[in-house]
């Protein structure tokens, strides 16, 4: 790792919490009155949850993170942050492990090292509105990872920078990698729209022109992985044709 930090980007502010139920739970606070874009960086969460609600494990000295801005776009345009902060995370990881790390991107946006989950990502909205906020969790195991009995059956098994690299990161060091990488895409975003960002996502992702399961709240689709569309939707394709499928847990 580099000991010559990026720049950090202008007029984004910090704040640093020694302890908070969560980073998610504290944007919703800080919302109402705060000025302009801020990443929110706690060295503890008692109450840290992912996607669906699921609980967040987060080790002592794993990163736990929200970055709240306002996004100024509709909803659905707002979901294609999910792939701005994955290629910012792969970039990222990519600054602090050096080559030695293989890294991929698993649909929609959680980082592989090695075939094994080091991060995950969260969007959640607060308003309404061209002024609502969107407040962006991230979760990175930099220190240790969660016991695998905490992730259920077939799914990815969790692993961290320090177990499988043998060095990590503070989570400021990170952030301090993070934070520009995110402001260089979400720029990338803003500027030319979602297809950059589709094809830099394409070239990152994890098991393209394979057979893959994906598993939505009702059935299970088996195919393969063929690309993801203008939408960010998966594009499957199995037994019945070829299917765009935009919310759904990956097996592989």
């Amino acid at each position: 790792m580099s000991t010559d930090l990026p720049h950090w980007p202008e007029a984004v502010a910090r704040k640093t919490l020694p302890r908070v139920d969560s980073t998610m739970s504290e944007a919703s606070r800080m919302a109402p009155h705060q000025a302009g874009p801020v990443w929110i960086l706690a060295h503890e969460q008692t109450a840290g949850h992912g996607r669906r609600g699921r609980p967040w494990i987060a080790p002592a000295g794993n990163f736990s993170a929200s970055y709240l801005f306002r996004p100024g776009v509709e909803p659905a345009q707002a979901a294609l942050y999910s792939f701005v902060t994955a290629l910012a995370l792969d970039e990222a990881l990519c600054q602090v492990a050096g080559p030695q790390a293989h890294l991929a991107i698993k649909w929609p946006n959680d980082v592989l090292l090695n075939g094994g989950k080091v991060s995950g990502i969260l969007l959640e909205t607060i308003g309404l509105g061209p002024e609502a906020w969107l407040c962006i969790g991230v979760g990175v195991n930099l220190a240790g990872a969660p016991p695998g009995t905490s992730v259920e059956p077939g799914a990815i098994a969790p692993v961290s920078l320090r177990e499988t690299l043998g060095f990590a990161p503070t989570p400021d060091e990170f952030l301090a990698y993070l934070a520009p990488a995110f402001e260089r895409f979400a720029t990338q975003f803003r500027t030319y729209g979602f297809a950059p960002i589709r094809t830099a996502w394409l070239a990152r992702a994890a098991r393209i022109g394979t057979q893959i399961r994906a598993r939505t709240g009702t059935e299970t689709h088996e195919g393969i992985f063929e690309t993801i569309d203008e939408s960010g939707a998966m594009i499957l394709a199995g037994a019945d044709g070829r299917m765009a499928i935009s919310a759904a847990d990956i097996f592989f």
